[in-house]
């Protein structure tokens, strides 16, 4: 090896590099950066270069003459890929810091230049086009990683069908429409002779406009004794709920599970191109979305009820095996809790007449953002106005009483009773709007340490059941004063800063040492959350409105200016901390948010690794907003 490359041959490695990505599109500082820093190595036929195992990966490999040969970690797998001349290893490894997970052995007398990891991430840093490059190869690893997960299912997920596809090639046959001022007698025959279940509805410049199917033959003409004669427009179901064919399987399951409804119209812009129904998605095994859906809408008791819960894990643990993501997984969970409980607050609100009120129902918390996992409890409130007629605290009474008749349902239903009474069966939680108001401006203005631990879950609310408006008017309220508030925004930075993600110094992690959780990372208070408080700080202080944590950093990402990339590179590690959550949570016993590192295997751990590291990013790019 050279100690280095001396001044002579600088114009010919720089010559090398160009003919080669991403160094073609590299910047004239950044190549003079990297060329007299390059050593030249020479690897002899058979010669192992690289080996996983041992100590963290310390040298990028650029190969300049010769083959190389990859392989996995197993003697007797031959090599099942081929790097040449201007491709480099083990960019993943170097990036992650840790040893590489693939051999690399020299397929013939071998040259490479060799960089050192500490100038490999110093190009990182100031070359934007190699940093594109080595977060492909991150990107890649992630692959890598879900396609592990993925394959721990796999007799199941064989037998399913994949839910990344789009819409359009989900579609079976031409569409099947009939103009709704027409009369359902054109309409049947039409589809009878198509042989199908549903018919489009369409408007006068054929734009979908609802559906018909043989449900709503005998539910809304047979059984009313109605004709055949009656205009489709009377009878349909509408609006038709509509997505383009570019959209995928698994928007179609998340808006499945949100609207309650079995199949959805695909278009091109105006145009229907056919229906895809729950069955075209896929075929469950032992319990289906229509079967949840349905159980849950027709359940006539909590009991009923109960039974439906069971078969959310249920589902959930075949979408895992179907390899969906964790953003539409747990935004289906979600969903799903929230029919249940709207199916709770009516089955109750047949016991107590509060019909005299104007009141809304709150999720707060990871309901709110709609990111339940698996193991949750609750976190909900109630914002009323303040009746006409009558005292504030007389209606107060009323709406706690049946708030806590849901709660305790919902407690059957196996979501926990919170701990500290963030419930609408508090009375502290039951305000009016004004009251709610001033419980907010009392946090903006006064931000003492239990008030920015309320206002952590509060602050993530949502309409789920009841008026509205009541809960648009806070959010707008909200919003209003929060942007303005540099004291509380600035402690509220300072609480989100707290939690330090768990990257070691001697070791890749910091797992806890106490006895009852030695060796083990939360990855709840440790990982995710760490992403959640920045993106509430975002939204409270840029006035986002969106709820969920993924789409807030990306909303944040626009204002404040942030590359896509950037962004997406944080709302993958917060994914994969989701995803590592809901397989522990798919496992009974344990913590349902503790994982002890040493079990996962490499691809995973790197994985683990880089996603605290984007923890650590995010925490410095929300001091450098609202700290500088």
């Amino acid at each position: 090896m050279t100690a280095g490359t001396p001044d002579a041959l600088a114009q010919p490695v720089r010559d090398f590099l160009v003919r080669h990505a991403p160094f073609d599109r590299m910047a004239a500082d950044d190549l003079a950066f990297v060329v007299p820093r390059l050593t030249l190595a020479y690897f002899a036929e058979g010669r192992e270069i690289v080996a996983p195992g041992g100590a963290p990966a310390h040298e990028l490999y650029l190969i300049q003459r010769g083959r190389v040969g990859s392989r996995s970690d197993d003697p007797a797998a031959p090599p099942d890929a081929t790097l040449g001349p201007g491709e480099m290893f083990p960019v993943g490894a170097l990036s992650a810091g840790t040893a590489a997970s693939r051999v690399h052995v020299a397929l013939h007398d071998t040259f490479a230049f060799v960089l050192g990891r500490d100038d490999f991430l110093a190009l990182r840093a100031r070359s934007e086009m190699f940093e594109r490059y080595c977060a492909s190869a991150i990107a890649e690893t992630l692959r890598q990683s879900l396609a592990q997960l993925a394959s721990r299912y796999g007799e199941r997920a064989a037998e399913e069908q994949a839910l990344s596809h789009r819409l359009v090639d989900l579609v079976r046959r031409a569409p099947v429409a009939c103009a709704a001022a027409r009369p359902l007698a054109e309409a049947l025959a039409a589809m009878n002779d198509a042989k199908v279940r549903t018919v489009i509805a369409t408007d006068a410049d054929g734009r979908p406009i609802g559906v018909f199917t043989l449900v709503d033959l005998l539910r809304r003409v047979a059984l009313p004794g109605r004709g055949l004669d009656v205009p489709l427009g009377e009878v349909m179901s509408s609006p038709a709920v509509v997505l383009p064919g570019s959209a995928s399987a698994n928007e179609a399951l998340a808006l499945m599970a949100e609207r309650g409804i079995r199949q959805i119209v695909v278009a091109d812009g105006d145009r229907p191109l056919g229906v895809v129904n729950e069955r075209d998605l896929f075929a469950l095994q032992r319990v289906s979305m229509r079967q949840v859906v349905e159980s849950v809408r027709e359940a006539g008791s909590v009991e009923a009820l109960a039974r439906a819960a069971g078969d959310v894990r249920r589902l959930a643990r075949n979408l895992l095996a179907q390899g969906v993501a964790a953003e539409p997984l747990t935004r289906t969970i979600s969903s799903i809790n929230d029919a249940m409980t709207r199916r709770v607050l009516e089955l109750e609100l047949a016991r107590h007449d509060v019909s005299d009120l104007d009141w809304c129902w709150l999720a707060l918390g990871s309901e709110g953002r709609g990111e339940q996992t698996l193991a949750t409890d609750q976190d909900n409130a109630l914002v009323f106005a303040a009746p006409r007629a009558g005292s504030a605290d007389a209606a107060r009474a009323r709406l706690v009483a049946f708030a806590r008749d849901v709660n305790d349902a919902l407690a059957r239903l196996g979501f926990p009773l919170c701990r500290g009474g963030v419930m609408a069966g508090n009375p502290a939680m039951c305000l009016t709007l004004d009251e709610w108001k001033a419980r907010f401006m009392g946090w903006l203005s006064a931000p003492t340490p239990q008030a920015l631990l309320e206002a952590n879950i509060v602050f993530d609310f949502r309409a789920l059941y009841g008026d509205t408006t009541l809960t648009d008017e806070l959010t707008r309220w909200l919003h209003g004063y929060s942007t303005g508030s540099t004291l509380f925004l600035r402690l509220l930075v300072d609480n989100a800063l707290q939690t330090t993600p768990p990257l070691g110094v001697l070791r890749a992690f910091a797992v806890d040492d106490d006895a009852a959780h030695r060796g083990t990372i939360d990855l709840k208070v440790r990982g995710t959350r760490i992403f959640v408080d920045a993106a509430r700080v975002f939204a409270l202080g840029k006035g986002i409105a969106e709820a969920g944590t993924a789409a807030r950093l990306r909303r944040a990402g626009q204002v404040i200016g942030v590359e896509p990339r950037h962004v997406e590179a944080a709302v993958d590690a917060f994914q994969f901390l989701q995803l590592q959550r809901l397989r522990l949570q798919d496992h009974e016993g344990g913590d349902p948010n503790r994982v002890d590192p040493e079990t996962l295997n490499e691809v995973e751990q790197r994985m683990l690794k880089e996603a605290f590291r984007q923890a650590r990013k995010l925490q410095e790019r929300l001091a450098q907003t609202f700290r500088a």
